[in-house]
């Protein structure tokens, strides 16, 4: 795996939700992120295990309803193989941030306006690099 060109930090949308996910994508994109769009939960977690994406992932968004996986089982999946990796979950149920206790995850409920995802991935991504420092 490489990092991508331009420094820029790679960061890893999964969401079943197609617009959702293309949304996010752009927001990310403009304010200078390598951002990668994924749709299937247990697809990405076969994609980290054989070190598929284009570039070093250094931060996760998902949703928390998906068919196959919740948010929840796909980071518990996660945090087996990627401890520390920042990861933010973004859901409609406030109520679902119980099934995250102990993930080390931030959670955020929507709708999430662009300033604030930004930011709250930028705190992320400084707390993560604190913490490898």
């Amino acid at each position: 795996m490489i990092e991508n060109g331009n420094d820029a930090p790679a960061v890893l949308l999964l969401d079943d939700n197609a617009i959702q996910a293309a949304t996010r994508q752009a927001i990310l994109k403009r304010a200078g992120y390598f951002a990668i769009a994924a749709l299937n939960p247990k697809r990405t977690l076969e994609q980290f295990q054989k070190n598929e994406f284009p570039a070093v992932v250094r931060a996760v968004i998902t949703d928390h309803i998906m068919p196959g996986m919740s948010g929840s089982d796909f980071v518990r999946e996660l945090r087996k193989t990627h401890p520390h990796l920042p990861v933010m979950v973004i859901s409609g149920m406030e109520e679902a941030q119980v099934e995250y206790a102990g993930l080390n995850v931030e959670f955020l409920v929507k709708p999430v306006p662009p300033d604030e995802l930004l930011a709250r991935l930028r705190g992320l991504l400084a707390e993560d690099a604190l913490g490898a420092a």
